[in-house]
């Protein structure tokens, strides 16, 4: 099935839905904490795509991770920070402030793309950035801790950094031509991510209640969607992959609320329909000026 940029945008919303079960599954957790979750999730991603990408790609998608060259491996460092950053803050701080400190992601990953790929960003997504911002911030800035430490807000910061590292990488291997597949390059990271983190699990506490669920997250939150991003990011610019992205905050918040009763308060609610007016606005505004 050939890609076309409406399918990589339903396709990308799937990966934000997919994306957003890892709190309302997390709450269900025995024992598991902190760096055990990272690593028990990071290690059933990289053992999910050790199955999935052979049966997909053949066997050769190893030897094009070897001879991948520098864009492969700084794509799968990238993941590694991303999939290990997020939990890290959630120790250092609190999670609305890591929630808010991810809302500058579209404007991190726009501005790389401006400067490395000559991509000039339409007014459009300029405004739609805006408002998907101004929502978020207005979702979670009455709960933001002032007080909290600045190194919490720090690690979170890595969070879009790489996020919009990553994107733009995707987008200017592509464009310059070169044929690299970047999407083994979600299991380099998941393999990094678990490695680093084991030595901080120690000892594991995980129930097979929990290992069971963490592998859901391995495969369903992590592995598949996160390939399917990189497929999506090979005909949405880096921009609107971001901007996309932020959906996961809000299909989290109505999963916390449906599976784990977590009522949302009403400035949640305003802010997540102006995101979601952001995302729907830049999207009719695009289509309409290609026709």
């Amino acid at each position: 099935m050939k890609l076309t940029h409406p399918r990589a945008v339903a396709l990308m919303v799937l990966v934000t839905l997919m994306w957003s079960i890892a709190g309302v599954v997390t709450r269900q957790l025995e024992s598991a904490r902190s760096f055990e979750v990272t690593f028990w999730r990071s290690f059933f991603t990289a053992a999910s795509l050790l199955v999935i990408l052979p049966l997909v790609q053949g066997r050769a998608v190893f030897s094009r991770i070897r001879n991948g060259g520098p864009a492969l491996w700084l794509s799968g460092v990238c993941w590694s920070v991303m999939f290990t950053a997020f939990m890290v803050a959630l120790t250092l701080t609190t999670v609305a402030n890591v929630l808010v400190t991810m809302a500058l992601s579209p404007f991190i990953t726009a501005l790389l793309a401006r400067v490395f790929t000559a991509y000039r960003i339409p007014a459009r997504t300029w405004v739609a950035i805006s408002m998907a911002g101004a929502g978020i911030a207005w979702m979670y800035g009455g709960q933001v801790d002032l007080s909290s430490h600045l190194g919490g807000t720090l690690v979170a910061l890595l969070v879009p950094l790489a996020s919009a590292v990553n994107w733009t990488v995707v987008q200017h291997s592509r464009a310059h031509g070169q044929k690299i597949d970047l999407v083994p390059a979600v299991l380099v990271g998941a393999v990094i991510s678990s490695l680093a983190t084991l030595p901080l699990s120690l000892p594991f506490s995980a129930t097979p209640h929990d290992i069971g669920l963490l592998g859901l997250l391995g495969l369903v939150q992590l592995a598949i969607p996160c390939v399917l991003s990189v497929m999506c990011a090979g005909v949405l610019k880096a921009p609107e992959v971001a901007l996309l992205a932020l959906l996961e905050v809000i299909f989290g918040i109505l999963l916390a609320w449906l599976g784990a009763g977590e009522v949302p308060g009403a400035s949640v609610l305003t802010g997540g329909a102006l995101v979601i007016a952001a995302l729907v606005i830049n999207e009719l505004i695009g289509w309409r000026q290609k026709l």
